[in-house]
């Protein structure tokens, strides 16, 4: 619940607003609680070190107003986590940080949906003021970010962001086991389900990204990985 209101550099931040780091490093975690709670007298911040515990907390009832999220997470391999993020709390501004601040990366974020982006070696007055900006309503984007002087394939890449975040988070585990070459008996190994759950998960994977086959889904999930976002002209 919110509770007092303080104002600071003319932005109002409610105390009681919830923010949710997701992040393996243990010691951002830490230094960004205590930015935000030193800066923004910000007490209630959660912290979740993967995407697939973040996602068991929202199914859990956790609510937040504001998500921080890490690009390299141990079960994230692309866009797909972000967008899975936003179908688990639709409505909620996330802020990506990250080491990987190329143009491309900031844009394809962007098109995934994220309203803010802070690259992770930022001082901490550029991740206040991202917080800032994004619980007033708006966005936050690195000062020497140059958006592409022409932006070639956007509607295909939120297609395939869109069907990827479609997936469960089993799902999305065995579509990135897939993606690495993984068989349907290593997968239900790998994960202690049975083969024919395993099927059962193929199957469904590929109607929800339209892919007729296991290449073709292998495809569709590499093309909204950071490699090929790079690569892209």
């Amino acid at each position: 619940m919110r509770e007092t209101m303080i104002t600071m550099d003319a932005v109002t931040i409610e105390r009681g607003e919830m923010i949710l780091v997701i992040d393996d490093h243990p010691l951002f975690c830490e230094a960004l609680q205590m930015t935000l709670s030193d800066a923004l007298g910000l007490s209630q911040v959660e912290t979740r070190s993967s995407l697939g515990a973040a996602l068991e907390a929202f199914r859990g009832g956790l609510e937040v107003d504001t998500i921080v999220l890490d690009l390299n997470l141990p079960d994230v391999a692309g866009l797909d986590g972000l967008a899975r993020l936003r179908n688990a709390a639709p409505g909620v501004p996330v802020i990506v940080v990250s080491s990987m601040s190329e143009d491309r990366i900031i844009t394809a974020v962007l098109h995934a949906g994220a309203a803010g982006f802070v690259p992770k070696h930022s001082p901490r007055e550029e991740f206040v003021a991202a917080i800032r900006a994004v619980s007033q309503g708006g966005s936050y984007l690195p000062r020497d970010y140059t958006p592409p002087a022409t932006d070639a394939h956007p509607d295909a890449e939120r297609d395939v962001i869109d069907r990827l975040s479609e997936l469960t988070p089993q799902q999305g585990r065995i579509l990135a086991l897939v993606c690495e070459g993984y068989l349907n008996k290593q997968i239900a190994f790998e994960l202690s389900i049975s083969e024919t759950t395993v099927k059962a998960h193929v199957t469904a994977i590929l109607r929800k990204l339209g892919a007729q086959s296991r290449t073709q889904a292998v495809r569709i999930a590499n093309s909204a990985s950071y490699a090929e976002i790079l690569r892209k002209p």
